[in-house]
């Protein structure tokens, strides 16, 4: 319990907020000298640089030991020891240099006030705990490496705040990835004012892990110290929730240097944050001058072979224009390369047949990757793609990073996706797709009128799996039908490619197209269908022959005359539908042949009339005629399908279809004399009306809804209600106001109800003498010739084609 008192504690000020003192550093190695922030780790055989910074009026005594240590249970020799009096004056103008030995993998750098015998003490005490010191130099490697991604990230956000506000949450996004820092999204909701408070708040607990830092610094694996680091990485603190490594790694050095307390010397670490040859140390206690005297621990960067930042590319499939100023290729994997001066001396280097070319380049966390200036770049020079590769120094290394295609900007030919051919539809704002391998070095996009006005409009590169897409907003909101170009501009051409196209007025839509298999007509549904000029059905040609519309829809009917090619559409075939509009414009639809319409031919037929035992007083003069008050039976054999199914009916109607009647085997009327031939019986007043009349029709409709062509039944006609003739005798004039169209031997009067329903009636076969019955008639009696035989020619005003015959009795009045 006291132990994790003691981790809390010091993690509550794990902030190293004070400024200790500044030690200069630097490397040499193979005749080549880095300044301490360009050196990763050190080798055995490097000659180091070092010199104490301290201000001429340092009043302690300052002893400056370097040690290095060669492993947890192998104590370093006394001669791996070195002292330097930093009040002295050669120490001070010129510094020491110090050589690492073979066998080194740690440094260490000590501040010690002088009280005389210091040197032996601290010697005795690293050499008496050599695992002490150095895991305490491991962690506060990793301590270091992690607060200068930290100083990174916060100097970067404020700068942003202060420069770009605007730009905040992009760039913020972008160093998170860039240096490997917890961010919370949840920051961007609160009001501008508190933004940079949320990001940076409990900063120690931003730093996350980092496995290429962890590899440089070659930590222990087993022990306790690594269960302490561990068990303190997920141990809720006072305020930041969890430990992050960074604070871990403090907590860790901590526990570890208070074991090597004694009377005389307390440890307190400090972090180094190296800028060009100097060593900005950071204490998190201040030093104390009294027993025990504060020594303050210093780690120079690990002795261990060099390991590369291991960056990498975002999107390797993505390609980058070589002309586009302030190039931002994306990388990430290598916190270290964004936080700190370790990797130095970027280029991109491109290779084409034009020849190598090395672009400056230099990595920008809040740009999420390095920005290349391409100014001086040959890339005119060549066409087409390349790969350019990040190459860099990594302390005293050349290394190779990610690769990337780079292309080169040159005059090409845009396509318009298929999908938007005629997207271009006046009075509305449209999104055009346009293909090229120049997408990634467009700058500018705008849309030329026919007046030869530019009109600049929103574009932006589709999605990432459509690299070579560009999406295009075309404002058509006042626009007329027409022509009109877009302008496309790039980086590293002077002049923009131009893409010819056309708008058009609203097209219409098509919502469906049915057509049975064995017909040679289908039906087109949808809106402004006017517009078709003719379809095309799996390449069978087909022409409009009657438009109509029902229910805010266009149906439009459409035939053709190749016979032999509609004989192939077979039932259920997959068919494709392309509508050729009259502008030029296509439209497309999928389908399927629907199975053949059911077909019925007619057999026979039979009027019956009334039941009555008297003749007729009208026989009609045509077969073909149904009296209304009749009849009719007929017979009917399927020949669509072979066999008629229970299930199909026969719908009647008149030609305008204003009456109609659907017959069938459930409701009576229909009767199968066997599996193909039926027995029908129609009652016309019952089943159509009094008001029905004139040719009557029928087809066959299946129990799906499928119906067959029309054909001719029977022609439906209504009778008057004759009643008799009164004659005057011979000689008698005609009554008052009333004159025949012909003078006839006799005046007559006919009597009956609803002689309106009579057109014409004559005492002759060829109506010679005939008298018409006006539109409107509503009298009972109406003035005819004299009768021949007792017998009037009477045609009826709902067949007067036929001529029919009327026998009725004569009676004569005497004058």
């Amino acid at each position: 319990m006291a132990f994790v008192s003691v981790g809390e504690a010091f993690a509550e000020n794990a902030a190293f907020d004070l400024i200790g003192p500044k030690v200069d550093v630097r490397v040499e190695r193979q005749g080549a000298t880095r300044p301490i922030a360009e050196v990763p780790n050190l080798q055995a055989g490097d000659r180091l640089w070092i010199h104490p910074d301290l201000p001429d009026s340092q009043s302690v005594h300052y002893l400056m030991v370097v040690a290095f240590l060669r492993g947890a249970t192998n104590p370093p020799p006394e001669n791996w020891f070195t002292r330097a009096e930093t009040w002295n004056k050669p120490v001070r103008d010129e510094g020491i240099f110090v050589i690492v030995p073979p066998e080194a993998e740690e440094a260490l750098v000590f501040l010690a006030p002088e009280t005389g015998g210091a040197f032996s003490t601290l010697r005795n005490a690293v050499r008496g705990k050599p695992g002490a010191f150095v895991r305490a130099a491991q962690d506060l490697e990793q301590a270091s490496l992690d607060r200068a991604r930290l100083e990174a990230y916060l100097e970067a956000v404020k700068v942003t705040s202060v420069i770009d506000p605007q730009e905040l949450q992009e760039h913020t996004t972008f160093l998170a990835r860039s240096l490997n820092i917890k961010l919370d999204k949840q920051c961007f909701d609160k009001p501008s004012a508190e933004q940079v408070p949320c990001l940076t708040q409990n900063n120690e607990a931003l730093v996350l892990d980092d496995a290429h830092s962890q590899n440089m610094v070659a930590t222990l694996t087993t022990g306790a110290p690594t269960d302490l680091l561990a068990q303190l990485s997920s141990t809720p603190s006072a305020r930041s929730g969890y430990y992050s490594p960074y604070i871990g790694a403090v907590v860790d050095v901590a526990r570890i240097l208070a074991t090597t307390h004694t009377a005389q010397y307390q440890y307190i670490p400090a972090l180094a944050l190296p800028k060009k040859d100097q060593l900005n140390l950071r204490l998190n206690n201040p030093p104390s001058f009294r027993n025990p005297k504060s020594v303050i621990v210093i780690a120079l960067p690990p002795i261990r072979p060099t390991v590369a930042p291991p960056l990498r590319a975002l999107d390797v499939n993505q390609v980058f224009c070589a002309n586009k100023p302030d190039l931002v290729l994306p990388a990430d994997g290598a916190p270290l390369v964004f936080a700190t001066e370790l990797a130095h001396n970027f280029v991109l280097h491109l290779e084409t047949k034009a020849g190598a070319t090395d672009l400056p380049a230099r990595p920008d966390p809040s740009r999420g990757g390095f920005v290349i200036d391409t100014q001086n770049a040959s890339a005119h020079r060549w066409t087409g793609e390349s790969v350019a590769t990040i190459r860099g120094t990594w302390g005293f290394r050349p290394f190779e990073g990610p690769r990337y295609r780079l292309h080169a900007s040159q005059p090409a030919q845009w396509i318009v996706a298929s999908k938007d051919a005629s997207a271009l539809i006046i009075g509305r704002e449209d999104t055009l797709h346009l293909q090229s391998p120049e997408t990634c070095c467009v700058s500018d996009v705008s849309v030329k009128d026919e007046t030869g006005s530019n009109v600049p409009v929103i574009w932006k590169t589709a999605k990432p799996e459509h690299p070579d897409e560009l999406e295009v907003k075309v404002p058509l909101q006042n626009a007329r039908a027409g022509s009109l170009k877009i302008l496309v501009k790039k980086f590293g051409t002077p002049d923009a490619d131009e893409i010819p196209l056309h708008t058009y007025a609203e097209a219409g839509r098509l919502d469906s197209f049915s057509i049975n298999a064995g017909d040679l007509d289908g039906i087109l549904r949808g809106t402004r269908l006017d517009q078709v000029a003719r379809i095309e059905v799996n390449g069978i040609s087909f022409a409009p022959e009657s438009l109509s519309r029902a229910n805010q829809h266009d149906e439009l009917k459409l035939t053709t005359t190749d016979s032999a090619a509609a004989a192939k559409l077979q039932p259920g075939m997959a068919i494709a539908v392309r509508a050729r509009l009259k502008d030029g414009r296509t439209l497309d639809l999928s389908s399927n042949v629907a199975a053949p319409r059911p077909r019925l031919n007619l057999l026979s037929k039979s009027v019956q009339l009334d039941d009555s035992d008297s003749e007729p007083i009208i026989k009609l003069g045509n077969a073909d005629e149904l009296p209304q008050d009749g009849r009719l039976s007929f017979f009917l054999k399927t020949q669509v399908p072979e066999i008629f199914p229970a299930g199909e009916r026969v719908e009647v109607a008149t030609a305008d279809e204003s009456f109609h009647v659907l017959l069938s085997v459930k409701d009576g009327n229909i009767t199968m004399q066997d599996t193909k031939t039926v027995y029908a019986v129609l009652d016309p007043m019952k089943l159509l009306g009094p008001s029905a009349f004139g040719p009557l029709k029928f087809r066959a409709v299946a129990a799906e809804g499928s119906e067959g062509d029309w054909q001719p039944l029977v022609n439906l006609v209504r009778i008057p209600d004759l009643k008799g003739i009164h004659c005057a005798s011979a000689g008698k004039n005609a009554k008052a106001g009333e004159e025949a169209e012909k003078p006839a031997e006799k005046d007559c009067t006919l009597s009956g109800d609803k002689l309106f329903l009579i057109d014409a009636v004559s005492a002759e076969p060829d109506f010679s003498n005939a008298v018409t019955v006006p539109d409107g008639f509503v009298d009972a009696a109406l003035t005819v010739p004299s009768p021949k035989n007792k017998t009037l020619y009477i045609k009826l005003r709902d067949d007067p084609a036929t001529v029919n015959t009327a026998v009725l009795p004569v009676l004569t009045s005497q004058p």
